[in-house]
């Protein structure tokens, strides 16, 4: 009887086993192409950088190239002009960071309050059609806007009375005129990402918490805010990630100027490649690319030791 029972218990787990192997053979299959291009446009190209940092730039891509071990990167460890683009580029991104997600949070709140009633939406296409616009041909806008000769922001001041914007000319306007530029065409990704969690926040809490007696303040830093967790932290690590690799505003806009005040990371192994110095660039690129691993990384980690 028990061998009878075994018998008919491996007949009906045969079928299953098939099913959950077709099942699992129609998710490889539709996720192969997807890992494919990730080895071939990704993985592979970042490979290759990093072999080529370990070479001398004369022969980085030659068939047999001379490699010269870590002398690269301390080349480049000890330049001061990196260390120099370093430091600015970790202030720009916790700048760009907090203003990006900050303002987003901002705005996914006051989309979801009853304060905007029939402009909701939009309020909701406005901030995401730069989302969706070519990031040089609103970087070239951007550059018209700030031009201290014929720009309509000066315009605009003057006609308030107001003084003169310095823009990208100034050094002392120069990086809050690059934010400005970014936060117009990145904080609406920022917002849809906001505007899903609100979407699935309990409202009964919110209703409860204002039966106790809560303010607007205590609903949203105690109810609201810990329900948003997850998208903050999704936001802040993406936007670190974004922000510390800055390059396509910088080279539409500013090229690393005024006096290399927007010369960032990115830009600046960007102009070492130019200059044929493949192997400090690589090397440059290569110590950026760790950076934002070990940032994302954190902030991740630490986001998610706070949930626990």
């Amino acid at each position: 009887m028990r061998e009878r029972y075994s018998i008919v218990t491996v007949f009906h787990e045969v079928p299953t086993t098939r099913l959950w192997l077709r099942r699992e053979a129609v998710f490889y299959l539709f996720a192969f192409p997807f890992a494919a291009l990730t080895l071939l446009v990704g993985l592979w190209p970042i490979g290759l950088g990093v072999e080529v940092s370990f070479a001398d730039s004369a022969t980085a891509f030659a068939p047999l190239p001379q490699f010269v071990g870590w002398a690269n990167y301390a080349a480049v460890l000890g330049d001061p002009g990196f260390l120099a683009s370093l430091w600015r580029t970790v202030l720009y991104t916790a700048l760009a960071v907090v203003a990006n997600v900050g303002f987003a949070l901002a705005y996914a709140l006051l989309l979801d309050s009853p304060l905007l009633g029939p402009v909701r939406t939009l309020a909701k296409l406005l901030v995401f059609l730069p989302v969706i616009t070519p990031e040089v041909a609103g970087y070239v806008v951007w550059r018209w806007l700030y031009d201290q000769s014929f720009g309509a922001v000066n315009a605009a001041l003057a006609l308030l009375h107001l003084p003169a914007f310095g823009g990208i000319a100034a050094q002392s306007t120069a990086m809050l005129a690059v934010l400005l530029a970014e936060l117009w065409s990145h904080a609406g990704f920022y917002v849809v990402i906001f505007l899903a969690n609100l979407a699935i926040v309990d409202r009964a809490l919110l209703e409860a918490a204002a039966i106790d007696g809560a303010n607007f303040m205590q609903r949203l830093y105690n109810v609201v805010l810990p329900q948003l967790r997850p998208a903050i932290t999704i936001n802040v690590v993406y936007a670190l990630i974004q922000f510390l690799k800055t390059f396509t505003v910088v080279v539409v806009m500013t090229k690393g100027g005024p006096n290399g005040l927007t010369n960032f990371v990115s830009y600046a192994a960007y102009r070492l490649f130019d200059e044929a110095r493949y192997g400090e660039a690589t090397a440059m690129a290569t110590i950026l690319f760790a950076l934002v691993i070990l940032v994302a990384l954190g902030a991740y980690l630490l986001a998610e030791r706070g949930r626990e």
